[in-house]
């Protein structure tokens, strides 16, 4: 940084009018002896006194006077001196103008004001290229699926062939559908729009078995996604490419009618587990249980469509589920992992947020939220499990690593009694993501904060999401491949394994995250994008969007396959990575969409306006003045 000041010390004394450098006995003198006064004045004895008077006043304020940028800054003894002095030495002192400021090189660019639109547009033009990246990676994945596996529900990538593990109703095509709408893949939109048109409803009407909460939030969501961002509630679609909206709403709505058996065939509001589609037959699973997440992670769809058909059964029997947990003794607020449609009873002790527990949480404050400013008074009670919750997960889940205090959340496998587990899955990473959309509700926190909006509670919780959102990002930093395992264990004072670290040897966290291996996969998960995204949104924090560039930056070096489509991986820990051979629907339909988002502009499905599904679909929240643009 130049110490040069930005002006000449000439500049300090100068003539207004003429801009010519003039001391000030120049001034004075010039003007005195040059006009006829000092003729009329040095003629009388009278006048050569005054004369003479006037030259020792101007030798005396000569001698006492500093400049200010001499004399630096007076001691207060000094300050009390000057004040007491002589008041004409303060009436001849002539100040110097105010000097202009010292400014670095870059704050003189910074306050130029006709620099300040093209840096702007500099830090917005890196995001939206580095936004077109990810549309450019959801297209390659789409291209390798679309070539060797459209109508499948998931693409092996390396193999090239197209996998059924999920039902075989195309989970894929109607997962990525939002997706590309929110990009503007057009063409994406057309081709899977097309697809949906003609076959799925003759799938629905043909398979067997499928799962109630995996085709609920991935298929029933995405079509009902889909038929509101083709414009579906206005009766129009003057843009959208693909079929008109009513398609998408008579699909899902036939689907649901044959899911719906899931409940209505239950002995208790405890939905089984799995439903035969061609003949619309429910069944629990084979040990005869479900899990708690899965049960009460179907709410928000069947509200929504209820919503649009104006057919209140679908929501009534979601939301029985939600009305019988909430009688339901907990443990602070937490709940065992599963759950019997027999008897209507919690089954077992084991409380983790991760795999069976996880979205059970999540819906308590969406399904709230999903009510828009009404807040339905007889949904309070989400809201208020909701809170008990998170005050269970701060007191019995949240601990400290060692030696460097990472916050993570544990699980309690034998319950509040039995002994603690320090395991995190990846799954537990929407956590920071809910916990700060609780906090405030879709605003952002620094409006949160000035309406005075946030509670004790909340800022509690947002620290906590802060917090534990760090963690996330260091669990995939902490690798070899910069992507995170499927499950970490970290170093406790009462835990710890030497050897199993993540291979990034640069890592301040090498000690503190510990990964079996047996847990070193990584299946393209999106919880800590989700969480990210939801974080930047509320925080304006800019470092969340820089983690999350770098974890894409780290699935385009190490998961991206050149034929098209992107893959799982076996171990993180190694270079180069053992590649699994699969492209899960949740890569295109979650992760691909939050990175785009979070690398966009705020006002595209703001959260203030839409509530997110568990596989990212999302749903307009009542009495909101929507905003879907992009």
């Amino acid at each position: 940084m130049s110490k040069n000041l930005p002006y000449s010390m000439k500049d300090v004394h100068y003539d207004n009018a003429k801009f010519r450098p003039r001391s000030f006995f120049k001034v004075i003198t010039q003007s005195l002896f040059t006009s006829n006064i000092k003729r009329d004045c040095t003629s009388c004895s009278t006048g050569k006194f005054l004369l003479l008077l006037l030259i020792f006043g101007l030798m005396y304020a000569m001698l006492t006077h500093k400049s200010p940028i001499q004399s630096g800054i007076r001691t207060t003894e000094e300050y009390k001196s000057v004040n007491t002095s002589s008041r004409f030495g303060r009436f001849w002192r002539r100040k110097p103008p105010r000097l202009p400021p010292r400014l670095t090189p870059d704050e003189k660019v910074g306050n130029n004001s006709f620099n300040r639109g093209p840096k702007l547009t500099n830090v917005g033009s890196k995001w939206m290229d580095r936004q077109r990246d990810v549309k450019e990676a959801f297209i390659h994945s789409w291209s390798g699926y679309k070539k060797y596996a459209m109508g499948y529900d998931e693409l092996q990538p390396l193999s090239k062939i197209g996998t059924d593990g999920l039902g075989g109703l195309g989970a894929t095509v109607v997962d990525a559908l939002d997706t590309a709408m929110i990009m503007s893949a057009d063409d994406i939109v057309s081709e899977a729009g097309s697809w949906i048109e003609t076959h799925l409803l003759d799938r629905i009407n043909q398979k067997g078995q499928v799962n109630l909460f995996e085709t609920t939030i991935r298929v029933l969501g995405g079509l009902l996604s889909a038929y509101h961002l083709s414009g579906g509630e206005q009766e129009m679609n003057p843009t959208a490419k693909g079929p008109r909206p009513i398609v998408y709403l008579d699909i899902a709505k036939k689907l649901a009618d044959r899911l719906l058996t899931a409940f209505t065939s239950s002995p208790t509001p405890i939905p089984f587990s799995d439903v035969v589609l061609r003949d619309s037959t429910a069944h629990p699973a084979p040990d005869g249980l479900s899990s708690t997440s899965e049960v009460s992670t179907l709410q928000l769809e069947f509200n929504y469509l209820s919503t649009v058909t104006g057919d209140p059964k679908y929501s009534m029997e979601a939301m029985k589920v939600l009305e019988h947990l909430k009688t339901l003794p907990k443990v602070e607020g937490l709940v065992p992992i599963y759950i019997s449609p027999h008897s209507g009873e919690f089954n077992g002790e084991n409380i983790r947020l991760g795999s069976r527990g996880d979205s059970y949480y999540e819906y308590l404050i969406k399904v709230w939220l999903q009510q828009g400013t009404s807040h339905s008074s007889n949904l309070t009670y989400l809201h208020d499990m909701y809170e008990e919750a998170m005050k269970g997960v701060r007191h019995l889940l949240v601990r400290k690593s060692i030696p460097n205090g990472l916050v993570f959340v544990g699980e309690l496998p034998y319950g509040s009694t039995g002994s603690y587990s320090p395991k995190m899955d990846h799954l537990v990473f929407f956590l920071p993501g809910t916990l700060a959309l609780g906090a405030t509700k879709g605003i952002t926190k620094e409006k949160a904060m000035k309406d005075n909006l946030l509670t004790f509670e909340d800022l509690e919780n947002l620290k906590l999401a802060e917090d534990l959102a760090k963690t996330c990002f260091e669990m995939y930093s902490v690798t070899s491949t910069g992507l995170s395992p499927e499950i970490a264990y970290f170093h406790t004072q009462e835990y710890y394994e030497g050897s199993l670290d993540g291979g990034n040897k640069s890592s301040e966290y090498l000690n503190d995250i510990i990964i079996k291996h047996a847990d070193r996969h990584n299946l393209l998960r999106p919880e800590t994008v989700e969480s990210l995204f939801v974080l930047y949104r509320i925080t304006e924090d800019p470092k969340y969007r820089e983690w999350g560039w770098q974890i894409f930056e780290a699935f385009e070096k190490y998961t991206k396959v050149d034929s098209g489509g992107y893959t799982s991986l076996d171990d993180v820990t190694m270079l180069p990575p053992r590649r699994r051979d699969k492209m899960e629907t949740f890569f295109l339909g979650e992760t691909l969409k939050y990175l785009y988002l979070l690398f966009g502009d705020s006002s595209v499905i703001p959260l203030d306006q839409f509530v997110f599904n568990s596989e990212a679909h999302p749903f307009p929240i009542r009495g909101s003045h929507i905003t879907t643009a992009s």
